[in-house]
Order: structure tokens, then sequence, then C-alpha cells
């Protein structure tokens, strides 16, 4: 245990956010530093359970309460070490994860849990500086080829560890840039990319190979891909998005989340001068109330939109846990993110029925209706319809699987009764060679699952070419998240 008394003696605390007015004209990360001093005691809360249900919230089994105690005896660089001993990226998951480990904190049950995400960040950071993260090559190589489909957090943690364990692995996307979401999805506010491109720089120094602009179903065909590996891991993700079909999608200025957010991400980088996508000045309405829409909203404040609200056709959730999400489960609680502090309203048990057009092809306004749950469907209540100025509307409802067709069909692997990629206790598909990782596999699911299914996965893999038990793997396929 690190303090004994820390728990009774030290208040949960979390770092300021940089004053609204000041971070909404910048990309940058929206949270001030956090002295050691202050995140040592923090670090110090944490309890060293005889049990530590962290561990069941934390699906890459991160060690917590060992490092939390080497932080709080200054340990730094023992902790960076037991951190990265089960997690490849801990500065994605400790900028991006809502961080379910919280959530089921013993100590939680009956006070605020340990700040165990800002613990982690700092940890890494920390690392970082003192130049304690270098390049880990293998000692020896097993002439084996890994082709690994997609460059998000599952395809980048599949492709290291099986690098690290002697294979020659490419890395293909299709984006113009390697990272997948973590380089084009998620916003700069609420990850800079250069913790992306470190992560990267190492990689390529541990002998991983990047192919960008590489559409791999079409530039490069299945055959092509199977001839040339003795292996492929698919962790293209769940990037078919959920649509919303009523009278009016077609009009200008409705588009999908992920149309609007890489464009962004593409001016915040310098990749381009503005953004055909724009909210500067209009009335920006996002429909859906996830991580994807805050990311979003917050997007659209940086632009200079003129008003921005965000729909949820479910009600508004409760302040605290409810009966439905007991402890130590993840709870369905009304969460207040660094973008909705920036202003802007959410709407709850709302529906859009239409999108109005100004007469020239362009929306002018949503159509609304509140609507309440009867018997498992959304019903309108008669007599709330109105109407919702927008010139510009954000569809952000989550995504229904990975994209059909090119080459899933050509591969021939088969479907889950989810749509997903099939797959067997070693994340092997239907078809030899072919392994599956992240949200191809498991549908749209956390950060942390990814990079765990990827370590998973990249077991899998080796132990198919090799015929060894080298490789960690955190979780099996069956394993279904807490969220």
């Amino acid at each position: 245990m690190a303090d004994p008394r820390g728990f009774l003696t030290t208040k949960r605390e979390v770092p300021r956010s940089r004053p609204v007015d000041l971070r909404i004209r910048d990309w940058r990360e929206v949270y001030e530093e956090f002295e050691s001093s202050r995140l040592t005691g923090q670090a110090g809360r944490c309890m060293d359970c005889g049990i530590p249900f962290c561990h069941q919230g934390c699906p890459l089994g991160n060690l917590i309460p060992e490092w939390n105690t080497l932080t709080w005896r200054d340990d730094w660089r023992a902790a960076a070490e037991r951190l990265h001993a089960t997690n490849n990226f801990p500065e994605f998951t400790g900028t991006l994860c809502p961080a379910p480990c919280e959530t089921a904190c013993v100590l939680g049950i009956n006070d605020d849990p340990v700040t165990i995400k800002r613990v982690e960040i700092s940890i890494i950071d920390r690392a970082w500086d003192e130049g304690w993260v270098a390049p880990r090559p293998p000692e020896t190589r097993t002439g084996k080829k890994v082709a690994v489909v997609g460059s998000g957090p599952s395809g980048l943690a599949a492709a290291q560890q099986l690098t690290r364990a002697g294979h020659d692995v490419v890395v293909y996307e299709r984006a113009d840039a390697i990272g997948g979401l973590l380089r084009y999805g998620i916003p700069e506010f609420k990850m800079e990319k250069f913790r992306l491109d470190r992560r990267l720089a190492q990689m390529r120094a541990e002998g991983t190979e990047f192919r960008a602009g590489v559409n791999v179903g079409v530039d490069l065909t299945a055959g092509e891909l199977l001839s040339g590996h003795d292996a492929v891991v698919l962790a293209g993700g769940a990037t078919a998005a959920r649509d919303l079909p009523v009278p009016g999608r077609n009009l200008r200025g409705v588009h999908q989340a992920m149309e609007y957010l890489p464009l962004a991400n593409r001016v915040a980088a310098g990749v381009l001068e503005s953004s055909p996508i724009d909210a500067a000045g209009k009335d920006v309405v996002v429909i859906g109330g996830g991580d994807t829409g805050a990311d979003c909203v917050g997007t659209a404040h940086r632009q200079g939109a003129r008003s921005v609200t965000q729909l949820e056709i479910m009600p508004k959730p409760p302040e605290s846990r409810s009966e439905a999400h007991p402890w130590p489960t993840y709870p369905m609680i009304y969460r207040v993110s660094s973008a909705h502090e920036e202003g802007g309203e959410r709407l709850y048990s709302v529906n859009t029925e239409e999108f109005l057009s100004d007469g020239d092809g362009a929306v002018r306004a949503l159509k609304l209706v509140e609507v309440r749950r009867e018997d498992g469907r959304f019903v309108p209540v008669e007599g709330t319809e109105r109407e919702l100025p927008a010139q510009l509307v954000l569809l952000a409802m989550g995504f229904t699987g990975p994209e059909r067709g090119g080459l899933l069909d050509h591969l021939g692997v088969e479907l889950d009764e989810r749509g997903n990629v099939a797959r067997d206790a070693s994340f092997a598909t239907s078809v030899d060679r072919v392994f599956v990782a992240g949200d191809m596999g498991r549908g749209q699911s956390l950060i942390v699952w990814a990079i765990a299914e990827g370590r998973s996965a990249a077991a899998g893999v080796d132990a198919y070419l090799t015929g060894r038990d080298m490789l960690p793997a955190p979780i099996a396929p069956t394993d279904r998240p807490i969220t």
C-alpha cells in the first residue's frame, strides 16, 4: 500500500482546465499541468486492495495498485516500467479512455475514486521527458512476414507486439497518414498528435514498416495481401456510420461526424488551409450524445459556431449511479466533457423527424419532437413538435460495424450475428492465416479494449506462426465490455 492513510487524508483532485475563452482559440489539449507533488498525493489514495476491482474495469490488466505505489514513492521509472508491462500506449489511454477502472475503484463505493487516469498520463509524460521510453527491437528475427491492415490503436498494438516478437511487420493505412482515428478522428484538444508521432517513431526504430495511402482491397488485392505475407491482422475498425434516414437527409449541410472531424483535424495539423465543412457563424446541431458528438461540439466551438446544440433520443442520465448500474460496473450517468464546459445546449428525449430546406437545397432547421419510451420503443409526445434552426447538422450516432464489401468480401471471412468479423479464441477468422482485432471484430468499443485486443491478436498470430507461447493475451474474444 502506498500511503496507509492517504484515502482518509487526501481528497480527489484533478488538473484544472485552461480558461474556456483561451482554449477555444487553439487546438491544444485543454488541461493545465498537474504538479508532481499533488500527483503523488493522488497516487497515495490507492488502497492496494486485496482484490483490486480496478483490474476488472481495465481489460488490459493494468497493474494499477503497483504503479500507484511506485508513483507515491517517487520511483517514476519503475512506475513507467510497470505501466508498459501491460499497455503499449499509456499516453493514448491516459488521454482518451473514459476510465472504467475508476468507476470500478473500491474507494469509489463511498468516496471519490482514485484519479487513476491522471496518474497514468503523468507517469508516461514523465517517462518521455526523462528519455526512459526507447525502441525495443527484437534480438532475433523469425523470418515471418505479417500484414496489419489498419493503423488505429488495435493495429498499432498488434504491430508493435509482433515486431518485438521478431516478425517482419507491415502496417497498411488507407488514409494519407498513419494513426487511424487517433490521427484524424480524435481532435487535437483531446490528444495532441505529438503523442502519436513519437510512438510511431519508436515503432519505426524497432523495425515496423508503415505504408500510408494504401487502400487494401483496392490498391492491394486480397490475393496479393495473402500471397505476400505469412499472416494478416485485420484492424480496420468499425467505420460504417449509423445514418438517419428521414426526409431532407440529402440536404447540403447534413454530414456524418466522420466527414467533419477529419477535415478539422487536417486544418489543425496544417495539412489543409481551411475545411470545406466549417461551423463558423452557423447554428450547429449535433445528433448523438456520445464521445464523438462531444468531439463535434468542441470542434464547432473552435471554428466559431454561432450556436451549438447536441441532441440525444435517450432521457437525461441520472447524476449518480442507479440500481441498474451497481458498482463496479460502468454507470450511465450525466457527464460533462471539456467540450460541454465550453458552451452549447444539450437536449434529451428528442427525435429528429425531418431536415427542413431553405428552398435552395441547404438545411435551415430540424423538425424535432419530444419522445417517451413505451415497451422498448420511442413514442412521439403529441403537441411537442418544433423547429430548431441549423445550417450545419452533424450525425454522431455511432457505428454499425466494419464496412461491408471490398476486402472482407474478397477475403471471404465469415461475419457474426452482429455483422462483425467472426473469430475464435485465438482471434483467428474463418480464413486461414487471417486474424482480426479491435472494433472490426468486436464492434464499436473503447480504446482500451482496442489495445487489449491488438495485444491478444498478436499473441494468437505469434503462436500460429511459431508454436510458442511468448506474447501476453489479456483478453479473449468472448470477453464483453462492462460499459
